[in-house]
């Protein structure tokens, strides 16, 4: 089963997270590219997963994590 994006922006700070990123930063215009992106192969993901069953965490947030190590050379998920 396909899990449901909650990004939760209040959990952790009382500060909004768009406000921390500049508004000329380029991971904006990735965030725009990428958002486009996953919308088109969102149907895919839907025929994928079953169901019933466990939600799995959402494979867009998988990508989009994966993408920010990638830009910011973080060299493991735990950092």
């Amino acid at each position: 089963m396909r899990g449901d994006i909650n990004p939760q922006p209040t959990m952790f700070s009382y500060v909004d997270l768009e406000s921390r990123i500049p508004e000329s930063h380029p991971i904006r215009k990735i965030r725009s590219i990428l958002d486009e992106a996953l919308d088109e192969i969102a149907p895919w993901f839907d025929e994928m997963y079953a169901s019933t069953g466990r939600p799995s965490i959402p494979p867009e947030m998988l990508i989009r994590a994966s993408l920010l190590q990638i830009f910011f050379t973080i060299r493991s998920e735990r950092q």
